[in-house]
């Protein structure tokens, strides 16, 4: 695993090519090491990524973003429209920031 420090999140990549095994991985070390940060997991590497792996985050996500912290994924290789709608996935780095600078502002209206 690689971690980059950016302003108000940590960029979280993967060093190997499992990406089940990454996403089992993260359901571990985000509550105990990113609990109190907003998580962007770049993904991009996987260019022929499938739904069915990409639903290996689905837990670590939904249990994140409960704690009011934004887990935003990068990757391009999937379909938007078939994504459920308790994943975000952007194709961009920029469009991570984007999502969680949006993210913050919800969160310091009250939403």
């Amino acid at each position: 695993m690689k971690v980059n420090k950016h302003k108000n999140f940590q960029l979280i990549e993967d060093e190997k090519d499992n990406v089940a095994e990454f996403g089992a991985f993260l359901e571990y070390i985000i509550p105990k090491e990113f609990s109190s940060e907003n998580v962007v997991i770049d993904l991009l590497k996987y260019n022929q990524m499938t739904l069915p792996e990409l639903l290996n985050f689905l837990i670590v996500s939904n249990k994140h973003r409960a704690t009011k912290k934004s887990f935003v994924i990068i990757n391009d290789a999937i379909d938007p429209d078939v994504i459920p709608e308790e994943l975000i996935v952007v194709p961009t780095l920029q469009e991570a920031k984007d999502v969680i600078d949006l993210e913050e502002i919800e969160r310091d209206l009250g939403f």
